[in-house]
């Protein structure tokens, strides 16, 4: 059965942090569902690229997912006000199953206590609120993956479809794409 994974879309999200990882993830095989927080399932991006949802996220059940993918930019102060993406990283997490947010977005982990014990990273914008973040591109820590912003986004994707289908595969993906 393939791995499945939920992204959520808010508007004003960072168009490279959401594609990018989506591309690669879809290049492996795995099932990405992304939901939109808003009532319509079309959103646009902080660049003024629109994206079409898959569904909206109050017709998702989180536990039908292996792995849910926060993307950053401007829309994370949405998605922080609105307490679903909190509410579903502190589900995922509890339930052992791997949250993953880029740029901004490990804000959310940090308002859902995900990030508590953990090593991460994070856009500069948020550095000083969360504390203690890490320099490296991309941080992976006991079902935690973090990213710092859209420059990171391809090492993003490849460390999320490394957690989902294995080294082989995310090499796979890295050769096909000349990464």
């Amino acid at each position: 059965m393939n791995k499945r994974v939920l992204c959520l879309l808010a508007a004003g999200f960072e168009e490279i942090e959401t594609v990018t990882p989506i591309d690669l993830l879809r290049r492996a095989a795995v099932d990405v569902t992304v939901a939109a927080l808003g009532e319509s399932l079309s959103v646009t991006g902080r660049s003024g690229l629109t994206m079409q949802a898959d569904v909206l996220l109050s017709q998702v059940d989180g536990g039908d997912y292996d792995l849910l993918f926060l993307p950053g930019g401007p829309g994370v102060k949405g998605m922080r006000e609105d307490g679903r993406p909190a509410a579903l990283a502190q589900a995922f997490a509890s339930a052992g199953k791997t949250v993953t947010a880029i740029c901004a977005a490990p804000a959310i982990l940090h308002d859902a206590g995900v990030l508590a014990g953990k090593a991460f990273t994070a856009h500069f914008s948020v550095r000083e609120e969360l504390g203690g973040t890490r320099e490296d591109r991309v941080v992976m820590d006991g079902g935690v993956i973090t990213s710092r912003g859209a420059g990171t986004a391809l090492d993003f994707g490849l460390a999320l479809v490394r957690e989902l289908c294995g080294q082989e595969k995310a090499d796979e993906i890295a050769r096909s794409i000349m990464a």
